[in-house]
């Protein structure tokens, strides 16, 4: 009898710290269903990543400093003797400008991809990035060397030189590799329309060259901003519009013209700004 009633009470024992186990278990995995059912709702519709595509019209308008141009002086002309024998100097500095030079006026495409963080049912915070694939259509523009005089301490020799011509060619520019990283303040009108801000960082790339002018870039960096427009079309394909600003820093240009001085650009500047039209589809995840 006392051995049945041990072996009661044990299986008793049993029974209990399954029935306590199981309840731990139960509540384990209710907890964990509730937690992930808690990260899954989003504290705002437009909350998460989204990619996007659009196109659209880009207009660029550069500012170009003054700067000068060093050419070597070469030989007394009809000879094979360098200037520097009768005293000239080895090189000339003449002045160079820019004028009469076009803005851009082109059609783009533009990616763009980010992720909106809620901050409550109406605000968001966004971080994003752009890229605009492929170069701009082409603007031109007037180079022009000043006319200079060199002169020789043991005075002019005959036959030797002393003015120095200016000279004008025609340069083509076109701006590619632009880029942006925003921040992006949103409100959401309600889970299908949501208006937002752009405040961030921005470079393109500028190609320059011409006829007698060797072909040279220059990176610009500067800021942009913008504003846009979402609207939902389907469960998650939105269509949108933005307008955008880039104003791009100054920055040296260093190019070389391809005559027979080897005449190189010092202390020329370019900057600019630029403005885009977008429409587009994107998807929200």
């Amino acid at each position: 009898m006392k051995l049945l009633h041990t072996i009661k009470k044990i299986n008793s024992g049993r029974q209990m710290k399954t029935v306590k186990i199981s309840a731990l278990l139960l509540a384990l995995t209710g907890f964990a269903c509730s937690t992930a059912m808690a990260q899954s709702v989003k504290v705002n519709a437009w909350e998460g990543a989204y990619g996007q595509v659009g196109v659209g019209y880009g207009l660029f308008v550069p500012k170009i400093g003054s700067g000068s141009a060093v050419s070597s002086t070469g030989n007394i002309p009809g000879t094979s003797t360098p200037v520097t024998a009768v005293g000239y100097p080895a090189t000339v500095t003449q002045s160079a400008s820019a004028s009469n030079v076009n803005n851009v006026n082109t059609g783009i495409a533009a990616l763009a991809a980010g992720y909106n963080f809620g901050i409550n049912e109406t605000w968001i915070l966004g971080l994003g990035a752009s890229y605009y694939p492929g170069a701009s259509s082409s603007a031109t523009g007037q180079l022009s060397l000043a006319p200079t005089q060199i002169s020789s301490p043991f005075g002019t020799a005959v036959g030797s030189p002393k003015d120095v011509a200016g000279a004008s060619t025609t340069a083509t520019y076109n701006i590619k590799n632009l880029y942006s990283i925003v921040v992006t303040p949103g409100y959401a009108i309600d889970k299908n329309r949501l208006a937002y801000a752009k405040l961030g960082y921005t470079g393109a790339t500028i190609g320059l060259s011409g006829p007698t002018l060797a072909y040279q870039t220059t990176n610009l960096t500067g800021w942009t901003l913008g504003l846009g427009y979402k609207q939902m079309v389907t469960e998650s394909l939105y269509a949108f519009g933005e307008v955008n600003y880039g104003s791009y820093g100054t920055k040296n240009i260093s190019a070389t013209l391809t005559n027979s001085a080897g005449t190189t650009l010092q202390g020329m500047t370019i900057s600019g700004n630029g403005t885009d039209i977008l429409v587009g589809v994107g998807y929200r995840f």
